[in-house]
């Protein structure tokens, strides 16, 4: 991993991401508002998007390149977003990875943000997911109501 690079992609640069989101066939797409992370050599390998929400973020589009998974490469992104972020972060997950997320120190969250509530009340009509959340700098909130 030493030759591998963990940034947040300056603004001009993003639409690298949906290049990338697409190439893999992907649905993820990046927003303007959000900051994007890559973990990349020469190419990106794996990218996240950080969108603000509340008193903190909400991460979404953690995609890593088929042929680049089961080398630790979404835990290095996450744990350098994160690193950087103030305030908690939120997700959803499928069931199946709620113990990757939780070594990375996500755990339940019982109450959401009112717009990230509502979305998972629309994705779950569609499959099942999980919502985490991942307390963040002094002061953090995780038990913000909706």
């Amino acid at each position: 991993m030493a030759d591998l690079q963990f940034r947040v992609l300056p603004g001009p640069l993003s639409p690298l991401v949906d290049k990338f989101y697409r190439a893999h066939r992907s649905p993820m797409r990046a927003r303007e508002q959000d900051r994007v992370w890559v973990a990349q050599r020469h190419d990106i390998l794996a990218a996240l998007c950080l969108r603000p929400v509340a008193s903190g973020h909400w991460l979404t589009g953690l995609f890593v390149a088929p042929q680049q998974r089961r080398q630790g490469l979404a835990r290095h992104l996450v744990e350098r977003a994160l690193g950087e972020a103030s305030g908690p972060t939120w997700l959803f997950c499928h069931p199946e990875l709620e113990p990757f997320y939780r070594r990375l120190g996500f755990t339940p969250g019982p109450t959401l943000p009112a717009e990230l509530h509502e979305r998972l009340l629309r994705y779950r009509r569609h499959k099942p997911l999980l919502a985490v959340i991942r307390a963040g700098g002094p002061g953090a909130d995780s038990s913000a109501a909706p």
